[in-house]
């Protein structure tokens, strides 16, 4: 019992990892680097976020990562965790592409880099692999939005998400200055962040208790934070909250593992389906099994095997 509460307590210490810092893109960017255990450097694997989510959904997958031979990067998007608001105020797609770009290949100097993520992190990396097919080895999705194709999906069922899981996204996209003032005390922001870990049933149901969405709700209690995350969600609805347009769309050229937490009440029920005829060169797709939204934290040991078979030939190089 001793052994597993103190796993459990290193899964929600924010401490546990190193927090480094770049100025590449004219804010203060934090992140996470774990090198490969293995002793020499390995291929760069940037895991990347979502919404409500910080650089600590992936807590639980650094170290097997690192173990396994990648150098893991972890960053905090603009405006989240423990990096800085975006001078420009600016927090679309196209803004965090470039900033993740900037910070691995720049201010890192890795040639190449395999990319993983979902929710907001998904449109993320897929528009890195767009934008930089030579940078982009491969890439592990899940969760996420896609690009909608209507001739490969017509008649594929559940290509919309849920209906009634609709209302955060039109309110943090439309009217996000009077959601965030009437969430004027750190309690408030703390509760609003903590329904989509339990009440809204993005996770699977029990996957999160109290400890642990305290932990992961605790980067949205500035009220600067939470204020500046609902940006990406403005940017759908405003050409003005854009920095350039995003070049989400299908791609015949990256190798690309899909996974799916079918326990998800708010992407797509398809998203397995679609994200199929997305990504010509695929790896599955696989359902996993009791897992909804937070794939890192609900599922860590199979997305962990999985990016190691996927990259197997680059961590034995």
């Amino acid at each position: 019992m001793q052994g597993y509460l103190a796993r459990m307590d290193k899964h929600l210490d924010p401490t546990r990892f190193a927090v480094h810092r770049s100025n590449a893109r004219g804010f203060d960017q934090a992140f996470v680097l774990e090198r490969s255990r293995r002793g020499t450097p390995g291929p760069a694997l940037v895991c990347v976020h979502g919404w409500p989510e910080s650089k600590r959904i992936f807590w639980k997958v650094i170290e097997p990562l690192a173990a396994a031979g990648f150098d893991v990067i972890v960053p905090d998007l603009r405006g989240f965790g423990d990096s800085g608001l975006a001078a420009d105020g600016l927090y679309d797609t196209p803004s965090h592409a470039r900033d993740l770009h900037s910070l691995v290949h720049e201010h890192l100097g890795y040639e190449s880099a395999v990319l993983l993520g979902g929710d907001l992190g998904g449109p993320v990396i897929q528009e890195m692999a767009l934008r930089w097919p030579d940078f982009v080895s491969r890439m592990v999705l899940f969760n996420s939005p896609l690009p909608y194709d209507k001739e490969r999906m017509d008649g594929i069922v559940g290509t919309r998400p849920p209906r009634e899981a609709a209302d955060y996204f039109i309110r943090q996209g439309t009217d996000a200055d009077a959601l965030a003032a009437e969430l004027s005390t750190e309690a408030e922001r703390r509760r609003y962040i903590g329904t989509f870990y339990s009440s809204r049933f993005w996770a699977h149901p029990g996957s999160f208790d109290a400890a642990e969405i305290d932990f992961h709700t605790e980067p949205f209690a500035r009220a600067e934070s939470l204020r500046a995350s609902f940006g990406g969600y403005e940017s759908v609805f405003d050409a003005a909250k854009r920095s350039e347009p995003p070049v989400l769309g299908r791609n015949a050229r990256t190798r690309t593992l899909i996974m799916f937490g079918p326990s998800d009440h708010v992407i797509y029920p398809a998203f397995d389906q679609m994200a199929a005829h997305v990504f010509d060169d695929h790896v599955g797709p696989f359902l996993l099994r009791d897992c909804g939204h937070f794939v890192p934290w609900e599922s860590p040991h199979a997305l962990v095997s999985a990016t190691v078979v996927l990259c197997g030939d680059l961590l034995a190089g």
